[in-house]
């Protein structure tokens, strides 16, 4: 099994930076991407941006272009978001995600291992 846990969320204002962390931990991960999702009240959950292990190209949601960025440290079986620009619509839960068998980043049930999510609030 493959144990994620994200952290890093909090409150920030409009125009802020803020920094999430995907801990990845247990059996040695040898699958196809990593992905950032988010799920504000009241809405489905979506893609935010995601990353293929093996050559570490990225895709991001439109929304997020040029805003956020996705990095990784192999050595720490860790994977980052850099979210900045923030704004009020940005609020929502985010959750770290696994995918074992190729998938294309934005689809959300081709992911096999979830985090318990980290709570981003956005004020105005």
């Amino acid at each position: 099994q493959v144990q994620l846990v994200e952290s890093g969320g909090g409150l920030v204002q409009a125009g802020g930076s803020l920094r999430l962390s995907c801990a990845r931990s247990g059996r040695t991960f040898s699958g196809y991407a990593m992905g950032w999702f988010r799920q504000a009240p009241g809405k489905e959950r979506e893609f935010v941006g995601g990353m293929k292990w093996n050559g570490g190209s990225t895709d991001y949601a439109d929304s997020v272009k040029g805003r956020f960025t996705i990095s990784r440290d192999s050595a720490k079986n860790a994977m980052y978001l850099q979210m900045n620009s923030l704004k009020p619509e940005d609020t929502a839960v985010y959750y770290c995600a696994a995918a074992r068998a190729p998938v294309r980043l934005s689809q959300l049930e081709g992911y096999d291992y979830w985090g318990q999510g980290t709570q981003v609030t956005v004020s105005s």
